[in-house]
């Protein structure tokens, strides 16, 4: 037998309707495969891109959102038993991680991709950083709800939680690096936390709404700043230029 008689019919030999086989790829591709969540924001925002990049967000994802529900969960057991928020001693940092990793190059799988969407970097950013910094605001209020008997329902922790996120997107906006951001994100808060308890005698003395109280300047003057670092790093004037590394 030759080899031209060995090889494979051609394509019109075939009993198979190459159309039909095409139209089943191009309708499991395009399939939207949104959950709840994501259609509940593309109605609310009226923008399914946005919340697509929104729920795609590293520090939304679940396994993200169950290890910090964790996080405070221990939190909250030591508060109950202990009668001193320590779960409110880790929210502020969880929340500067969590925004830290909403900024996308080296950290979001589908960064690229999402820079050919019509939407600004700056509302993708924008947005993440709101859905990450509330979920997290969310899950210490009910923090604080369950402990309440133990402790007291206090909201401490609120104002140093903007403060230390709004450090933590300066960072990693300034530095084109997610990983900046959560390292500034810890250090802040690391040096917030001990100045406060060598004054209070405390550990927790941070996040006790007497010591947030006496240092609220400058929790607000530092979250402005901040947020204002961040706006003009995402405002299009900076633009990294790969391989020459240097800021046009």
């Amino acid at each position: 037998m030759s080899i031209d008689e060995r090889q494979p019919p051609a394509g019109d030999d075939l009993d198979i309707d190459l159309r039909r086989v095409w139209v089943g790829v191009a309708a499991e591709t395009m399939a939207d495969r949104s959950g709840a969540v994501e259609r509940l924001l593309g109605g609310l925002l009226r923008s399914p891109g946005l919340a697509r990049a929104i729920v795609t967000a590293p520090s939304l994802v679940a396994s993200w959102i169950i290890a910090s529900a964790i996080v405070l969960g221990v939190g909250v057991v030591a508060t109950a038993g202990s009668q001193e928020p320590w779960f409110a001693l880790g929210a502020p940092v969880l929340a500067g991680i969590g925004v830290a990793y909403a900024y996308g190059p080296g950290i979001d799988a589908a960064f690229e991709l999402s820079q050919t969407m019509a939407i600004s970097d700056r509302s993708v950013l924008l947005g993440r950083v709101l859905a990450v910094f509330g979920l997290n605001a969310l899950t210490g209020i009910v923090a604080s709800l369950v402990t309440a008997s133990a402790v007291g329902l206090t909201l401490g922790w609120l104002l140093p939680m903007t403060t230390v996120a709004a450090i933590a997107l300066a960072a990693s906006t300034m530095s084109r690096s997610a990983n900046v951001g959560v390292g500034a994100a810890l250090a802040s808060w690391t040096i917030i936390v001990l100045a406060t308890a060598y004054d209070a005698g405390s550990w927790v003395g941070a996040v006790r709404p007497d010591a947030a109280s006496s240092i609220a300047v400058f929790y607000l003057i530092t979250t402005g700043v901040c947020s204002g670092l961040a706006l003009v790093a995402t405002s299009g004037r900076w633009s990294y230029r790969t391989g020459g590394e240097r800021w046009q």
